[in-house]
């Protein structure tokens, strides 16, 4: 599989509880990142039942296509690809699904999607990197810091081990954890191909603006 991984240089993860506590839909965060130039956007909910997730992914897919030049922007389901597949026979324009550790193969993903679908895979060792190659279209490694916004994710890795594991793969990858914008620079050095932000815009006052700024660091060299 092959996509253009320059979509993923600011990869928003949303988290509802997040968006509400800033006064806010999912779907009106996403619209107003999108709007400012996010290019990838993961649908996270983890306590969600299957019917109310499809509604978010079908709100949110709504959203994107409410903005216009915003066609290359690739929605994922993070997980449930139950879910993933019942947006798609509705027609709901999704990219593919991101899946962890915990969750179903890689390999049986790919046997279940529909053709073209993308698969991220959430990765932190060099062997769990390994598997995932075979099936995956890009790596999400991390996480870079310690985060309560995924209370069961593993032990933060920094970011010299993020950068030897993403250089070890021929894979794009995006790191995920406590990014703040000042790490994007560095990220962009080492080598990866962006990074996921949750509470970074969830959670902002204005998600537009926050994007933005995510962004225009991503495009900043790192100062000498």
């Amino acid at each position: 599989m092959s996509f253009d991984s320059l979509i993923l240089s600011v990869y928003l993860v949303t988290d509802a509880g997040q968006c509400l506590a800033a006064g806010r839909s999912v779907a009106d965060t996403v619209a107003d990142a999108v709007r400012s130039g996010v290019r990838s956007v993961q649908v996270r909910a983890k306590d969600a039942s299957g019917a109310t997730f499809l509604d978010d992914v079908t709100a949110v897919a709504a959203a994107i296509a409410s903005v216009p030049g915003a066609e290359e922007c690739a929605l994922i389901v993070n997980d449930r690809v139950d879910v993933a597949l019942a947006a798609h026979a509705l027609g709901v324009r999704i990219a593919g699904v991101h899946v962890g550790q915990g969750d179903l193969p890689a390999s049986v993903v790919r046997a279940i999607l529909w053709p073209g679908a993308l698969i991220g895979v959430s990765a932190a060792t060099p062997d769990q990197i390994r598997a995932a190659e075979l099936y995956a279209d890009y790596l999400g490694i991390g996480p870079l810091r310690d985060t309560a916004t995924k209370p069961d994710a593993d032990p933060a890795l920094g970011l010299t081990r993020v950068a030897e594991l993403a250089a070890g793969t021929r894979l794009p990858s995006v790191t995920i954890g406590g990014v703040v914008p000042g790490d994007l620079p560095g990220l962009r050095a080492a080598g990866l191909a962006g990074a996921a932000v949750v509470s970074g815009i969830c959670a902002a006052a204005d998600p537009g603006e926050a994007a933005r700024h995510y962004l225009a660091r991503w495009q900043q060299e790192v100062a000498a």
